[in-house]
């Protein structure tokens, strides 16, 4: 048989899985760095922060994504496309190490953009991440554990059972919501006697949460958030992040016991340093069949890469489908098949946005309320890659549902 070519595959996030999944190791040699082992079901990222979720139902094991597939977590540094070459360091012990490919695809998503506000970095949390979750799940428990000391006083207690979300898109309404889930539904039952003091407050820098989504829906999830007590500022950028404190653009302070940052996402490092046409966000630019102009047997999806001409959302659904489209495309390729050019299918937009709510932003019908929170949960699951994750994420919602949410620390 004919030696196989080296497909090069970096990153395991939508994109790269789907591409995985999809593609033919009978016609490629595929190789994948990533510096974690795992692909992440992202949209039920913001369950597992309060333990709706654990932690391992949403995850699954790259290794175990395709035969014959090789895997070394890792990150890429460098990419020489002149001697097809990437330069790559552990992630594990940084040791430095080279990979030479035949067909290169770069699927490594975007990093969280902090828009150069002072102090992000250091004090806020991510979102992005198994481990950005677990964080914030013992940060959360802790400022309840700090604020019921007997010596505390009673703005310091306030301060630290004060959570700020900043950004008004899913991810951030979706943490506020299941946060407000986790204090009304088992919070209070453990610290009763600080409940009155906490407070849950949503900052967006427009003038408009989740406005991506149909004005109406944004309305009513504005209405529920004051039913629920959860504060919406919006018009309110933040200029700095101090240990214990948030600035606003006009002036305000805003002290805090955990803030968590959800603003968007930019440009990597290794994107930003590469010689090859980029967008004005600094993406890397392709054609309708995803490959790099000027670089070839160089490929780009995801969140790092945009199609000329074309402005699709940097969404899961299509990080996903664009990495299916890849995966038969390099088959029909290796096949000697006619190729097709790319084209989205916009299957619509979900929310939680809490007690049992949720909206759907579709094509045929707009939904708010418990039947559309049903659909919510349904259409997730269905989502979800193996058979053993569905039964593990049902299992935890119906765990939650008889015995509440684990409080513990560890």
């Amino acid at each position: 048989m004919k030696e196989r070519p080296t497909l090069l595959v970096l990153g395991t996030g939508f994109a790269g899985f789907s591409l995985l999944r999809t593609i033919d190791p009978e016609l490629y040699r595929v190789v994948v760095i990533s510096p974690r082992n795992h692909f992440i079901f992202t949209p039920l990222l913001p369950s597992t922060t309060v333990g709706t979720i654990e932690f391992r139902s949403i995850i699954e094991p790259i290794r175990s994504a395709r035969r014959q597939l090789e895997f070394y977590q890792a990150f890429a540094t460098t990419i020489d496309p002149q001697s097809k070459t990437v330069t790559c360091r552990s992630a594990l012990d940084e040791t430095p190490f080279n990979l030479s490919y035949d067909l290169l695809v770069i699927a490594i998503g975007a990093e969280n953009n902090t828009y150069g506000v002072p102090g992000v970095r250091e004090h806020a949390h991510f979102l992005k991440e198994v481990g950005d979750a677990r964080r914030i799940r013992q940060r959360i428990i802790e400022c309840f554990e700090r604020a019921s000391h007997p010596s505390l006083s009673e703005d310091e207690q306030r301060r630290l059972l004060h959570f700020v979300v900043v950004g008004g898109g899913p991810t951030g309404v979706e943490f506020a919501a299941e946060l407000h889930d986790f204090l009304m539904e088992d919070l209070r039952k453990a610290y009763p006697k600080l409940v009155p003091s906490v407070r849950i407050t949503l900052l967006e820098a427009t003038k408009q949460i989740l406005n991506t989504f149909d004005e109406e829906l944004s309305r009513y999830t504005m209405k529920l958030f004051q039913r629920q007590r959860i504060e919406v500022r919006t018009g309110s950028p933040v200029v700095k992040v101090e240990p214990t404190t948030i600035h606003l653009a006009d002036g305000s302070q805003i002290p805090y016991g955990l803030v968590v940052w959800s603003t968007g996402v930019g440009p990597t490092e290794l994107v930003r340093s590469l010689p090859l046409e980029k967008d004005e966000s600094s993406r890397l630019v392709t054609d309708e069949y995803f490959q790099v102009k000027g670089a070839e047997g160089i490929y780009a999806l995801g969140d790092c890469a945009t199609i000329r001409g074309k402005s699709l959302p940097a969404t899961a659904q299509v990080a996903q489908q664009e990495g299916a489209y890849l995966g038969k495309s390099l088959n029909h390729r290796a096949r000697g098949k006619k190729l097709k050019p790319f084209k989205y299918r916009h299957y619509g937009m979900l929310a939680y946005v809490g007690s049992g709510k949720a909206l759907a932003d579709l094509t045929a019908f707009k939904g708010k309320g418990f039947l559309t929170w049903l659909f919510w949960r349904s259409a997730y699951l269905t989502r979800l890659v193996s058979w053993k994750n569905k039964i593990l994420v049902v299992f935890d919602w119906f765990k939650t549902l008889v015995f509440g949410r684990d409080i513990s620390r560890f």
